[in-house]
């Protein structure tokens, strides 16, 4: 029977006071009632406005009547057939801002539950150990992917599908990207990303570790002298950004990928591992998108009794999910909007003891289409912290493209591409974080996809 509640079936989640303490996941999966029944919500519109929304073109309806009928193994198929990350995209995508936001029980409601659902489908089937798909018979063709975070496994499965021979090329000890340095294990466990690219590497797609190229080989030697015939730059957006203000080289600045880093990928929050890492009593966090969110919310898991997120606009022009917001609110981080820094203050140690900020208002909406924020004269006040984390964006690293002749990059380092995700250089492709600066998981996911594609009408034509 169709459900026409107008309200989403709600995901079980810890408590906030309990969540906060610990790094285990905070949204939990649907069981298989709340699924079904979330899943009867759906119209099955003829139109499918939700597939139109969904940068990697899930066939959305088809897997959600799937769950309705209680075929879960096909309910994955279906999703599986353009969608390499199903686990990881059901908890990380915007999907609010994407496919759900298309659903036309939005209009009147809230929309179908798309991405728990997704969530719960990719779960479900690795909980009941589902077998590994099956290895795919090469074509004879060798194709290399630099970066194995969602641009770059998203390509490479998409290859591996079309018979490709595909190496991917990470510079890290643990492949996954972003994925695994970013992402912090509350909200995206790291046995979810293994487990994805175990299915990757089931259909032959293989992964070299602790290569940088760029260092160890160049793209030129990747063609000439390993007879790879396309290469997939996916190598992600790693160089942070700072404010250029006073004091940010003091003891207790970092960015936030070094913090997230050494948290998510090097595991600096489990006793039983060595990473160092610095434990504040008050803690500013200056930025308001997701990494922002997801630095916050990990100091206070650290153990901070303060945590402020430090923000120059309103929190309607803030870049994080909503989801992530509501979240970092009932944990306790204390938001300071319509404020921004302007010195980091230091003691004798050169050691952060407190931040110089300005009050700001909003004006007339700049190049990005958010109001500009204009300081307030003498509103200038000292917010007391140990230790400052900048989360205000980032920038590809140009080692790819300084010992690349001919891959031409813009103002800001992206790699220039065509519509087609292929880069100036004959043969090289590019997508994701390395192209467009800091996006998201889906829209990389989506330029990897577009790019194997073109890899694949390439090699043809060769």
């Amino acid at each position: 029977m169709p459900n026409m509640s107008l309200k989403k079936v709600p995901a079980p989640e810890q408590k906030p006071e309990v969540r906060n303490k610990n790094f285990e996941e905070v949204t939990l999966c649907y069981t298989y009632e709340m699924a079904v029944t979330e899943a009867a919500r759906c119209l099955n519109c003829k139109h499918r406005p939700c597939v139109g929304g969904c940068p990697v073109s899930v066939q959305i309806p088809d897997f959600i009547s799937l769950i309705s009928k209680g075929d879960l193994n096909g309910a994955f198929e279906a999703i599986t057939a353009t969608n390499s990350l199903p686990a990881v995209c059901g908890r990380v995508c915007p999907q609010e801002n994407q496919c759900e936001e298309k659903c036309v029980r939005g209009i009147k409601g809230e929309p179908v539950a798309i991405g728990r659902l997704e969530r719960f489908v990719a779960d479900t089937h690795r909980a009941l150990g589902a077998q590994r798909p099956n290895k795919i018979a090469t074509n004879g063709h060798k194709v290399a992917v630099i970066g194995s975070g969602p641009a770059g496994l998203s390509c490479a499965g998409e290859l591996a599908h079309a018979g490709y021979e595909v190496v991917i090329y990470e510079a890290f000890h643990r492949p996954g990207g972003v994925l695994m340095y970013g992402i912090p294990e509350f909200r995206l466990p790291k046995a979810v990303v293994l487990d994805e690219i175990e299915n990757l590497k089931a259909l032959g797609v293989k992964v070299e570790t602790n290569i940088v190229i760029g260092k160890l080989f160049t793209v030129n030697e990747l063609f000439d002298e390993m007879g790879f015939e396309a290469v997939f730059i996916g190598s992600g957006a790693g160089l942070p950004n700072f404010m250029n203000i006073p004091g940010e080289a003091l003891v207790g600045v970092s960015s936030s990928n070094e913090f997230l880093t050494r948290i998510n990928l090097m595991k600096a929050y489990d006793e039983n591992y060595d990473t160092p890492i610095r434990h504040s009593k008050n803690v500013a966090v200056v930025g308001g998108g997701n990494v922002a969110m997801d630095a916050a919310r990990s100091a206070k898991r650290l153990g901070a009794e303060n945590v402020f997120i430090v923000y120059r606009r309103s929190e309607s022009e803030m870049p994080a999910r909503t989801e992530e917001v509501h979240h970092a609110k009932e944990e306790g981080i204390d938001f300071r909007l319509l404020t921004a820094p302007v010195e980091i203050i230091g003691n004798e140690n050169s050691t952060v003891k407190s931040m110089k900020c300005i009050k700001m208002e909003l004006g007339e909406p700049d190049s990005s289409g958010r109001r500009r924020p204009i300081p307030i004269e003498g509103s200038e006040f000292e917010l007391e912290v140990d230790s400052v984390i900048i989360a205000i964006g980032t920038n590809p690293n140009p080692l790819i493209a300084g010992t690349t002749p001919g891959l031409k990059t813009n103002s800001r380092g992206c790699i220039a591409t065509d519509d087609n995700m292929k880069t100036t250089r004959e043969g090289v492709y590019a997508g994701g974080d390395a192209v467009t600066g800091a996006a998201t998981v889906i829209l990389a996911m989506g330029a990897g996809k577009q790019a194997a594609k073109a890899i694949d009408e390439y090699i043809k034509s060769l």
